[in-house]
């Protein structure tokens, strides 16, 4: 290995390890490998808005100020108790609840957005239950990973996916629908027997809590009318602007930029109270992770374990186990967008002597579904972590590890079953 590409290795492997003992906050620990890979000049000045990820930590600004505008006309905690009390105070069926809205809805909006606009509704809910809401947060962060593999526009490596090898919606959906539905139950199989416990600890007292529930008064809960209905409106036009961002040739940061601009606007917000509450560290985070993965792939260190990888394939099922795998692993520990970007041109050269159409499921599987993994796999796994840590919430990464690596591996082992069953046969 050449001595830059071993340096940035080291940096990436030294600032993952101070992530995982928490001895450093993560954001701390992400600006300084971040500011050693281009002090030593790894990542030349001049592309760092190639690493950085604008449209990611664009969107998420732009949501955040939304989301903490509307949130103070009471909009959240109104959604929350209409939803609690369908229902009806049961601990399981909130996870079950709220497992398939994060699903469903981060099939067709970015994970990231769901999150935002969902956790503080969770949390208000779980406030109100007095239940523990870690296993809630964590159920809806594998939902919405889980979700955005189910279709083309779920999650950006499908879209990077689907251009290159020029799939459909309806393929994404066929293939990838089937996979993500069945994953989400077992999911939420295992998020119950891991905190079963406290599940059921709360058994005596449920009717109490359903009591409690369904004596809440939804309108109660909205503090500004006003407000309550120009967040509706701003908030469904950004929704629909997602929808028909590829249509409009508008990225999905632009929209949200707008949505919080227009709310600012029309509300008359303070601005400095809603920037205020923006996940600056969140923010800074992401953008020191993304240089210093950007690291990784200027020294080619991705693209030379991928080429290894490859060159030890010799059969349909040999590439979709290794594929599926390899990117899920790789996924848990690095962003997705330049790993699915790396391996996009390895699976087409690879059609020189096998069928690559079963390849790009196994790819979409593994780099949509690796994010559960760790608690930096995903966008939306920071954010909620994020989230939760400014509530008093306190999700170690160990924490998310020992859940979320068991998630991962039963996702994925029955996903790229699915993929082996149907292309490759027995």
């Amino acid at each position: 290995m050449e001595p830059m590409e071993l340096i940035a290795l080291a940096i990436f492997i030294g600032v993952y390890g101070v992530i995982m003992s928490e001895r450093i906050h993560r954001t701390v620990a992400a600006m300084v490998g971040a500011s050693l890979v281009l002090l030593i000049k790894i990542v030349p000045w001049e592309k760092v808005p190639e690493y950085l990820d604008l449209d990611t930590i664009l969107l998420l600004a732009g949501m955040m100020v939304v989301v903490n505008v509307a949130r103070e006309s009471g909009l959240f905690e109104y959604i929350a108790i209409k939803t609690a009390k369908l229902s009806k105070g049961s601990p399981m069926k909130v996870l079950l609840l709220f497992s398939v809205v994060t699903a469903v809805v981060s099939a067709f909006l970015d994970n990231v957005t769901t999150v935002l606009l969902l956790t503080p509704m969770l949390l208000y809910i779980t406030k109100k239950m007095d239940v523990n809401p870690i296993p809630f947060l964590l159920s809806e962060v594998f939902a919405s990973n889980i979700g955005g593999t189910a279709t083309l526009i779920g999650d950006p490596p499908n879209i990077m996916i689907g251009s290159a090898a020029n799939l459909s919606f309806n393929e994404f959906i066929l293939n990838m629908g089937p996979i993500a539905f069945i994953d989400l139950f077992a999911t939420v199989g295992i998020i119950y027997l891991a905190y079963r416990a406290e599940m059921n600890s709360h058994k005596e007292n449920e009717e109490g809590i359903r009591m409690t529930i369904m004596s809440l008064d939804e309108n109660d809960a909205i503090r500004d009318p006003v407000l309550f209905r120009k967040s509706i409106v701003v908030l469904i036009g950004v929704i629909i602007g997602f929808f028909f961002h590829d249509k409009l040739g508008v990225e999905p940061a632009v929209i949200a930029l707008t949505g919080a601009s227009i709310l600012l606007l029309w509300s008359r917000a303070s601005p400095e109270h809603a920037l205020e509450k923006v996940e600056w560290a969140t923010l800074f985070f992401f953008g020191g992770l993304f240089i210093i993965v950007g690291s990784l792939v200027e020294t080619g260190a991705i693209a030379q374990v991928a080429n290894w990888m490859v060159s030890h394939i010799h059969s349909e099922g040999e590439a979709v186990l290794a594929i599926s795998w390899f990117s899920a692993f790789s996924s848990a520990v690095v962003d997705n967008i330049p790993f699915t970007a790396t391996m996009i041109p390895l699976i087409k050269a690879m059609g020189n002597h096998l069928n690559t159409y079963p390849l790009w499921w196994a790819l979409s599987l593994g780099a949509c579904l690796g994010g559960n993994g760790t608690a930096i796999g995903a966008s939306a796994n920071v954010v909620v972590i994020g989230i939760a840590h400014r509530e008093g919430i306190r999700i170690t990464f160990n924490d998310f590890l020992k859940v979320g690596m068991t998630i991962m591996i039963t996702t994925v082992a029955i996903g790229t079953a699915i993929i082996w069953l149907r292309y490759v046969g027995l």
